[in-house]
Protein backbone atom coordinates (compact mmCIF):
# COMPACT_ATOMS: atom_id res chain seq x y z
CA UNK A 1 0.00 0.00 0.00
CA UNK A 2 1.52 3.11 -1.01
CA UNK A 3 2.86 5.64 2.29
CA UNK A 4 0.80 8.61 0.49
CA UNK A 5 -2.62 8.72 1.87
CA UNK A 6 -4.79 11.13 -0.94
CA UNK A 7 -6.55 13.75 0.88
CA UNK A 8 -9.83 14.46 -0.84
CA UNK A 9 -9.27 17.75 -3.17
CA UNK A 10 -12.90 19.90 -4.05
CA UNK A 11 -13.09 19.90 -8.02
CA UNK A 12 -13.24 23.46 -8.10
CA UNK A 13 -10.91 24.20 -4.91
CA UNK A 14 -7.99 26.37 -7.37
CA UNK A 15 -10.98 27.60 -9.89
CA UNK A 16 -10.91 31.56 -10.61
CA UNK A 17 -8.58 32.01 -7.68
CA UNK A 18 -5.84 34.68 -7.59
CA UNK A 19 -2.33 32.83 -7.62
CA UNK A 20 -1.76 33.67 -3.44
CA UNK A 21 -4.65 32.01 -3.03
CA UNK A 22 -4.15 28.64 -5.09
CA UNK A 23 -0.99 28.62 -3.47
CA UNK A 24 -2.35 28.55 -0.20
CA UNK A 25 -4.91 25.92 -1.17
CA UNK A 26 -2.13 23.42 -2.66
CA UNK A 27 -0.23 24.13 0.42
CA UNK A 28 -3.17 23.13 2.69
CA UNK A 29 -4.00 20.09 0.37
CA UNK A 30 -0.20 18.46 -0.03
CA UNK A 31 0.44 19.05 3.93
CA UNK A 32 0.14 15.40 4.82
CA UNK A 33 1.73 14.13 1.67
CA UNK A 34 4.60 16.08 1.42
CA UNK A 35 7.52 16.74 3.30
CA UNK A 36 7.80 20.20 0.90
CA UNK A 37 4.32 21.12 1.13
CA UNK A 38 5.47 24.89 1.19
CA UNK A 39 8.00 24.88 -2.21
CA UNK A 40 5.74 21.72 -3.87
CA UNK A 41 2.91 24.26 -5.06
CA UNK A 42 4.93 26.82 -6.37
CA UNK A 43 7.09 24.97 -8.73
CA UNK A 44 3.94 23.01 -9.87
CA UNK A 45 2.39 26.46 -10.66
CA UNK A 46 5.49 27.42 -12.40
CA UNK A 47 6.03 24.67 -14.37
CA UNK A 48 1.58 25.28 -15.12
CA UNK A 49 1.78 28.69 -15.89
CA UNK A 50 6.02 29.00 -17.35
CA UNK A 51 6.50 31.69 -14.88
CA UNK A 52 9.80 31.99 -12.44
CA UNK A 53 9.29 32.59 -8.70
CA UNK A 54 10.01 36.12 -8.57
CA UNK A 55 6.73 36.53 -10.88
CA UNK A 56 4.87 34.43 -9.00
CA UNK A 57 5.47 36.38 -6.16
CA UNK A 58 5.19 39.83 -7.15
CA UNK A 59 1.63 38.71 -9.24
CA UNK A 60 -0.19 37.13 -6.29
CA UNK A 61 -3.10 39.09 -6.83
CA UNK A 62 -3.55 38.11 -10.19
CA UNK A 63 -5.89 35.51 -11.19
CA UNK A 64 -5.72 32.26 -12.56
CA UNK A 65 -7.43 31.45 -16.17
CA UNK A 66 -9.77 28.68 -16.15
CA UNK A 67 -7.36 26.27 -18.23
CA UNK A 68 -4.56 27.02 -15.96
CA UNK A 69 -6.76 26.27 -12.53
CA UNK A 70 -7.77 23.27 -14.44
CA UNK A 71 -4.00 21.98 -14.59
CA UNK A 72 -2.55 23.35 -11.58
CA UNK A 73 -5.07 21.28 -9.76
CA UNK A 74 -4.16 18.52 -12.08
CA UNK A 75 -0.43 18.31 -10.89
CA UNK A 76 -1.52 18.94 -7.30
CA UNK A 77 -3.78 15.97 -7.14
CA UNK A 78 -0.97 13.47 -9.19
CA UNK A 79 1.36 15.15 -6.40
CA UNK A 80 -1.20 14.04 -3.52
CA UNK A 81 -1.14 11.08 -4.78
CA UNK A 82 3.04 10.37 -4.30
CA UNK A 83 4.29 11.17 -7.84
CA UNK A 84 7.31 12.97 -7.58
CA UNK A 85 7.61 16.47 -8.19
CA UNK A 86 10.65 15.57 -11.37
CA UNK A 87 8.32 13.58 -12.78
CA UNK A 88 5.47 15.51 -13.03
CA UNK A 89 7.36 18.23 -14.38
CA UNK A 90 9.68 16.32 -16.20
CA UNK A 91 13.15 18.01 -14.92
CA UNK A 92 15.38 17.91 -11.69
CA UNK A 93 18.70 19.67 -11.11
CA UNK A 94 21.72 18.44 -10.59
CA UNK A 95 25.03 19.86 -9.80
CA UNK A 96 24.99 23.10 -12.16
CA UNK A 97 22.83 20.98 -14.78
CA UNK A 98 18.87 21.18 -15.22
CA UNK A 99 18.20 17.68 -16.38
CA UNK A 100 15.14 16.08 -18.17
CA UNK A 101 14.08 12.78 -16.42
CA UNK A 102 11.79 10.36 -17.13
CA UNK A 103 9.78 7.33 -15.19
CA UNK A 104 12.23 5.46 -17.46
CA UNK A 105 15.14 6.96 -15.30
CA UNK A 106 15.68 7.43 -11.54
CA UNK A 107 15.13 11.11 -10.21
CA UNK A 108 19.20 12.55 -9.20
CA UNK A 109 20.05 12.60 -5.44
CA UNK A 110 21.96 15.37 -4.05
CA UNK A 111 24.10 12.65 -2.41
CA UNK A 112 25.23 11.10 -6.05
CA UNK A 113 26.98 14.59 -6.28
CA UNK A 114 29.49 13.52 -4.26
CA UNK A 115 30.55 11.06 -6.50
CA UNK A 116 30.75 13.61 -9.26
CA UNK A 117 32.74 16.02 -6.20
CA UNK A 118 35.31 13.19 -5.18
CA UNK A 119 35.70 11.91 -9.04
CA UNK A 120 36.56 15.48 -10.64
CA UNK A 121 38.88 15.95 -7.97
CA UNK A 122 41.65 13.57 -9.51
CA UNK A 123 40.97 13.88 -12.52
CA UNK A 124 43.13 17.56 -14.11
CA UNK A 125 41.11 20.52 -15.11
CA UNK A 126 43.33 20.01 -18.50
CA UNK A 127 43.54 16.28 -18.96
CA UNK A 128 42.43 14.29 -21.78
CA UNK A 129 41.47 11.29 -20.23
CA UNK A 130 38.82 8.63 -21.30
CA UNK A 131 36.11 8.28 -18.34
CA UNK A 132 33.31 5.55 -17.70
CA UNK A 133 29.86 6.20 -15.91
CA UNK A 134 27.79 2.95 -15.15
CA UNK A 135 24.55 2.61 -15.48
CA UNK A 136 23.81 6.03 -16.62
CA UNK A 137 20.39 6.40 -16.31
CA UNK A 138 19.08 10.31 -17.56
CA UNK A 139 22.97 10.71 -17.40
CA UNK A 140 23.33 12.93 -14.94
CA UNK A 141 26.98 11.78 -13.59
CA UNK A 142 28.41 11.97 -17.23
CA UNK A 143 26.86 15.35 -18.60
CA UNK A 144 28.42 17.15 -15.07
CA UNK A 145 31.95 16.03 -15.72
CA UNK A 146 31.20 16.23 -19.07
CA UNK A 147 30.78 19.97 -18.62
CA UNK A 148 33.71 20.42 -15.73
CA UNK A 149 36.64 18.52 -18.15
CA UNK A 150 35.27 19.46 -21.76
CA UNK A 151 38.69 17.79 -22.79
CA UNK A 152 37.81 14.20 -21.82
CA UNK A 153 35.75 12.14 -23.48
CA UNK A 154 33.09 10.06 -20.97
CA UNK A 155 31.32 6.75 -22.30
CA UNK A 156 28.05 6.13 -20.61
CA UNK A 157 26.17 2.83 -20.32
CA UNK A 158 22.80 1.66 -19.16
CA UNK A 159 21.15 -1.40 -19.87
CA UNK A 160 17.67 0.40 -20.54
CA UNK A 161 17.49 1.45 -23.90
CA UNK A 162 14.70 4.32 -22.67
CA UNK A 163 17.07 5.69 -19.96
CA UNK A 164 19.75 6.54 -22.91
CA UNK A 165 16.59 8.43 -24.76
CA UNK A 166 16.89 10.76 -21.87
CA UNK A 167 20.30 10.54 -21.34
CA UNK A 168 21.03 11.87 -25.07
CA UNK A 169 17.83 14.35 -25.18
CA UNK A 170 20.05 15.67 -22.27
CA UNK A 171 23.22 15.72 -24.23
CA UNK A 172 21.80 17.83 -27.17
CA UNK A 173 19.87 20.15 -24.77
CA UNK A 174 23.19 20.87 -23.34
CA UNK A 175 25.38 20.93 -25.89
CA UNK A 176 28.13 18.46 -24.64
CA UNK A 177 30.03 16.80 -27.25
CA UNK A 178 32.59 15.08 -25.55
CA UNK A 179 30.29 12.11 -24.27
CA UNK A 180 28.65 9.34 -25.99
CA UNK A 181 26.02 6.71 -24.91
CA UNK A 182 25.83 3.06 -25.11
CA UNK A 183 23.19 0.67 -24.51
CA UNK A 184 24.43 -2.59 -22.56
CA UNK A 185 24.78 -4.13 -19.30
CA UNK A 186 27.65 -2.56 -17.28
CA UNK A 187 30.85 -3.13 -19.21
CA UNK A 188 29.45 -5.11 -21.94
CA UNK A 189 29.28 -2.10 -24.57
CA UNK A 190 32.81 -0.75 -24.27
CA UNK A 191 34.76 -4.36 -25.35
CA UNK A 192 38.15 -3.89 -24.50
CA UNK A 193 38.51 -0.36 -23.76
CA UNK A 194 40.31 0.96 -20.56
CA UNK A 195 39.95 4.19 -18.91
CA UNK A 196 41.43 6.67 -16.46
CA UNK A 197 38.36 6.42 -14.32
CA UNK A 198 35.31 4.48 -13.91
CA UNK A 199 32.25 5.78 -11.78
CA UNK A 200 29.22 3.93 -11.12
CA UNK A 201 26.17 4.13 -9.14
CA UNK A 202 24.45 0.69 -9.30
CA UNK A 203 21.43 -0.41 -8.27
CA UNK A 204 22.14 -1.35 -4.11
CA UNK A 205 19.26 -1.69 -2.44
CA UNK A 206 18.19 -5.10 -1.21
CA UNK A 207 15.17 -7.35 -2.62
CA UNK A 208 12.22 -6.88 -0.34
CA UNK A 209 13.15 -3.46 1.16
CA UNK A 210 10.82 -2.02 3.10
CA UNK A 211 11.32 1.87 1.99
CA UNK A 212 10.79 0.68 -1.61
CA UNK A 213 6.84 1.15 -1.79
CA UNK A 214 7.37 4.94 0.46
CA UNK A 215 8.22 8.29 -1.23
CA UNK A 216 9.53 8.42 -4.80
CA UNK A 217 10.75 4.92 -4.36
CA UNK A 218 7.40 3.31 -5.81
CA UNK A 219 6.93 5.00 -8.86
CA UNK A 220 11.21 5.23 -9.87
CA UNK A 221 12.20 2.51 -11.99
CA UNK A 222 12.73 -0.97 -10.13
CA UNK A 223 15.77 -2.08 -12.38
CA UNK A 224 17.73 0.36 -11.38
CA UNK A 225 16.86 0.08 -7.62
CA UNK A 226 17.09 -3.54 -6.68
CA UNK A 227 20.18 -5.65 -6.66
CA UNK A 228 20.03 -8.98 -5.03
CA UNK A 229 18.89 -9.68 -1.59
CA UNK A 230 22.01 -7.60 0.04
CA UNK A 231 21.64 -4.89 -2.85
CA UNK A 232 25.59 -6.29 -4.04
CA UNK A 233 24.77 -7.93 -6.94
CA UNK A 234 25.79 -5.48 -9.15
CA UNK A 235 28.65 -3.95 -6.69
CA UNK A 236 30.04 -7.31 -7.06
CA UNK A 237 29.94 -7.45 -10.58
CA UNK A 238 31.49 -3.69 -11.11
CA UNK A 239 34.20 -4.44 -8.45
CA UNK A 240 35.29 -7.45 -10.03
CA UNK A 241 35.46 -6.73 -13.66
CA UNK A 242 36.99 -2.83 -13.27
CA UNK A 243 39.95 -3.86 -12.84
CA UNK A 244 40.47 -5.50 -16.36
CA UNK A 245 39.33 -1.91 -17.93
CA UNK A 246 41.18 0.84 -15.69
CA UNK A 247 44.31 1.57 -16.46
CA UNK A 248 47.30 1.50 -14.74
CA UNK A 249 46.77 3.98 -11.37
CA UNK A 250 43.15 4.63 -12.49
CA UNK A 251 40.65 5.05 -9.90
CA UNK A 252 37.13 3.08 -9.62
CA UNK A 253 34.45 4.96 -7.24
CA UNK A 254 31.01 3.40 -6.92
CA UNK A 255 27.85 4.88 -4.75
CA UNK A 256 26.48 2.60 -2.23
CA UNK A 257 23.87 2.31 0.77
CA UNK A 258 24.38 4.68 3.75
CA UNK A 259 25.60 0.72 5.82
CA UNK A 260 27.53 -1.01 2.73
CA UNK A 261 30.95 0.38 2.75
CA UNK A 262 32.20 -2.22 4.66
CA UNK A 263 30.81 -4.72 2.51
CA UNK A 264 32.27 -2.83 -0.66
CA UNK A 265 35.42 -2.10 0.67
CA UNK A 266 35.82 -5.98 1.31
CA UNK A 267 34.66 -6.56 -2.71
CA UNK A 268 37.59 -4.36 -3.68
CA UNK A 269 40.13 -5.55 -1.24
CA UNK A 270 39.10 -9.25 -2.61
CA UNK A 271 39.59 -8.02 -5.92
CA UNK A 272 43.23 -6.46 -5.27
CA UNK A 273 41.82 -3.57 -4.38
CA UNK A 274 44.78 -0.84 -3.32
CA UNK A 275 44.12 2.88 -1.81
CA UNK A 276 40.50 2.15 -0.69
CA UNK A 277 38.78 4.97 0.73
CA UNK A 278 34.61 5.27 1.74
CA UNK A 279 34.03 8.66 1.88
CA UNK A 280 30.81 10.26 3.41
CA UNK A 281 28.01 12.39 2.44
CA UNK A 282 26.62 15.32 3.99
CA UNK A 283 24.46 13.66 6.18
CA UNK A 284 27.78 11.94 7.65
CA UNK A 285 27.42 8.82 6.34
CA UNK A 286 29.47 6.54 4.45
CA UNK A 287 27.91 6.76 0.95
CA UNK A 288 30.90 6.38 -1.84
CA UNK A 289 33.72 4.04 -1.74
CA UNK A 290 36.96 4.23 -4.60
CA UNK A 291 39.96 2.01 -4.85
CA UNK A 292 42.95 1.79 -7.35
CA UNK A 293 43.76 -2.07 -8.24
CA UNK A 294 47.12 -3.79 -8.54
CA UNK A 295 47.37 -4.89 -12.23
Amino acid sequence: MSAFAVRAIEPNAAEGQTIGTALSWARATLAVVSDNAYVDPEILLQYCIDQDRAWLLSHSEDSLATCESDRFRNLVQRRAAGEPIAYITGACGFWTLDLHVTPATLIPRPETELLVEHALARIPTDASWHIADLGTGCGAIALAIAAERPTCRITATDICNDALVVARHNRKRLALPNIEFRCGDWFAPVASRRFDVIIANPPYVAQGAPHLDQGDLQFEPQLALISGAQGLDALKIIVAQAPHYLEPGGWLFVEHGFDQARAVRHLMLSNAGRNIVSLRDYAGLDRISGCRFSH
